[in-house]
């Protein structure tokens, strides 16, 4: 990670549908803080598909375990100066970011103090709509329907490999 602009993390340690999932709300998040460095804390296994998403800075690897909320004691810079709770509801997640004593964190667990009425976490959701619309209410444009992802410049090694996620 570069050490001249200030990073803006997002958490998202969960699977490739997850990271797809999350496409436009990471897209939002690169869009409003153009000055930082987009940092995304996901499995280390997730690294070419992270890339190719085209939607951060940096690929910050977690461990692989599961829906656990991974430990982000590994962080080797400053503090972020903006959390961002990708993961889920809970304290869990929100407390491994609050660990690293971000200057910001934006979640569902717990309210801040300039933003003391954070938006509520909808069960019935999907995980798209959830998070674009949990960035709106931080002030954050997130597009649901901004979901494509670039072709990758090279076919599949495997001979008529397709990839289907529901």
């Amino acid at each position: 990670m570069a050490e001249t602009r200030p990073a803006v993390l997002v958490l998202r340690a969960l699977g490739l549908g997850d990271l797809l999932a999350a496409v436009p709300a990471l897209r939002g998040v690169r869009r409003a803080f153009p000055e930082y460095e987009t940092v995304l804390a996901a499995p280390g296994s997730l690294a070419a598909a992270v890339r190719a998403t085209g939607t951060v800075d940096v690929h910050f690897a977690t461990p692989e375990n599961g829906r656990q909320v991974p430990s982000l004691e590994h962080w080797p810079g400053p503090p972020p100066a903006v959390a961002i709770d990708l993961h889920g509801n809970g304290p869990l997640s929100h407390d491994a970011l609050a660990a690293l004593g971000p200057g910001r964190t934006l979640s569902f667990a717990r309210p801040e103090a300039d933003h003391p009425d954070p938006p509520r976490w909808r069960r019935d959701e999907h995980e798209r709509l959830r998070w674009c619309r949990f960035l709106t209410a931080y002030g954050i444009p997130a597009d649901p329907a901004d979901v494509r992802v670039p072709p990758p410049a090279a076919p599949s090694a495997a001979p008529g490999a397709v990839v289907l996620h529901p």
